[in-house]
């Protein structure tokens, strides 16, 4: 698996001035696996904003001396990044901070826009200038342009909305207020629960939830805003049901962590629905099932149910190493140091892998090589999502389909440039299995995109503007 992961957002509200940096801390720790490039966090200590963003993990940049310099506050907003849209650098690190006639606002932003080019082209015709590359500056603008002529930090988010396209989930921060809204597809996840102490908790997953003491309440419906304040919680629904609802199906399948429950699924469930399916799609003789760590793992079990196959601990995941590991020489196996093969549970037997899917197929090839290396007789590979297709316009990191490997080559030639004796992708047929109730996207799977297709999708797209410009 080489795809990368989506943002987390999450926010505090409380009736009085407490440490709510360290909340947002846990809180973002919880949502670590969103995104592993940079973190950041604003706490409002009444209208004072106070702000530390930086490239790293949660545990890196916030220090115990970092955490404490930060002054207790009754808001706050944080923000895990995986960028995709934007280079990764310290400018285009979240929460976006605005100072603007009408007052301050922090911004962390979840998703992609379809027409970020088109809406930051207009936007510097009209004089704006950008610091960043990444389209959370774009809705950060518009939103503060609503703000002129609007009567409220909350008008101007719902007026925004009617001119941004694609997938956003957003925690804002006003002096006086904290808001949360999701797009009319609802294609990203947001949610809201309360703490013992009366305070309201926004977050990407409610897995963030749980990790600060927080019940959770309900799911950001999609289209929604939702305004916490010292008067109390007030819902806007003029963007609601304007569109038929296309929550990402590959949340459930690799994004979100198996004990979030995302739109009244469990991912856990959802993940093992995969396994069974594979399972009844393509069985195979083995001796053992094993799963990849660590979104392979649930759908690893339930195949193994399904089969009758025994499941086994197969691969071993080095804990301490993550997204932002780099080898001193440039020259280290990266697969190799992150995972190891158990040679006492894999030598001599046929194996079944699950993995969550196959992007360019270098990851999956490695992995079975390792599985070989450690005496695998044979290693069949199932995955448990469709082969990918198409690019992705709204979060996920696949905006070309040149290095997308089911695009070029047949299922049989794809198990042989992995190395694997055979190779099973999810029917597209069965993703209903995994969220039967929820409606859906798939368009990285099959094409069929909700909004308009991006004029230019590639990625550093701002940069690669900038650099022409200046030729």
């Amino acid at each position: 698996m080489s795809i990368h992961e989506e943002c987390g957002v999450f926010g505090v509200i409380s009736e009085k001035p407490e440490d709510v940096a360290r909340t947002v801390y846990y809180g973002l720790y919880a949502l670590q696996h969103r995104g592993q490039e940079s973190c950041g966090i604003v706490v409002n200590d009444d209208g004072v904003f106070s702000s530390r963003r930086d490239l790293g993990l949660v545990s890196e940049v916030f220090t115990s001396e970092v955490l404490s310099s930060f002054p207790k506050g009754t808001m706050a907003v944080g923000h895990n990044r995986y960028g995709t849209t934007g280079a990764s650098n310290r400018s285009n690190c979240q929460p976006i901070v605005v100072n603007h006639q009408k007052g301050r606002m922090a911004l962390a932003h979840n998703g992609n826009l379809s027409n970020a080019a088109e809406l930051r082209s207009g936007l510097e015709l009209t004089g704006a200038i950008f610091h960043t590359t990444s389209d959370t500056e774009t809705i950060a603008y518009i939103v503060t342009k609503m703000r002129l002529y609007a009567a409220s930090i909350e008008d101007a988010v719902v007026s925004a909305m009617g001119v941004l396209e694609g997938a956003y989930s957003l925690v804002l921060m006003s002096p006086q207020k904290l808001i949360c809204a999701r797009d009319p597809y609802g294609f990203r996840p947001l949610c809201y629960g309360r703490t013992e102490d009366g305070a309201y908790i926004v977050a990407s997953e409610s897995c963030a939830l749980s990790a600060v003491g927080a019940e959770f309440i309900r799911d950001v419906e999609p289209g929604e805003v939702i305004i916490f304040s010292k008067d109390g919680i007030v819902s806007r629904r003029e963007h609601c049901g304007e569109q038929r609802k296309h929550f990402c199906v590959f949340e459930y399948i690799y994004f979100a962590r198996p004990d979030s429950v995302i739109d009244g699924v469990s991912v856990h469930a959802a993940r093992i629905a995969a396994g069974r399916a594979l399972a009844q799609e393509h069985p195979v003789e083995a001796d053992i099932v094993i799963g990849a760590p660590d979104s392979g793992l649930n759908a690893a079990l339930d195949y193994s149910m399904e089969s009758g196959i025994p499941y086994e601990i197969g691969l071993i995941k080095n804990k301490y190493i993550g997204r932002t590991f780099i080898a001193p020489d440039g020259r280290t196996d990266q697969v190799r140091i992150k995972l190891s093969a158990v040679k006492e549970a894999v030598n001599g037997k046929r194996v079944v892998l699950i993995d969550d899917s196959i992007v360019r197929g270098t990851t999956s090839g490695r992995i079975v090589g390792l599985l070989r290396e450690a005496g695998a007789a044979e290693v069949h590979m199932r995955v448990s999502a469709p082969p990918f297709l198409f690019p992705c316009y709204y979060g996920t990191d696949i905006d070309s389909s040149d290095n997308l490997i089911a695009c070029h080559h047949t299922v049989e030639e794809i198990a042989d440039m992995i190395g694997a004796d055979s190779l099973g992708y999810l029917p597209v047929g069965r993703l209903r299995d995994l969220a039967p109730d929820c409606e859906y996207c798939s368009a990285c799977f099959e094409g069929n995109y909700p909004t308009r297709i991006p004029s230019d999708t590639r990625k550093d797209r701002f940069e690669q503007r900038l650099a022409e410009a200046q030729k």
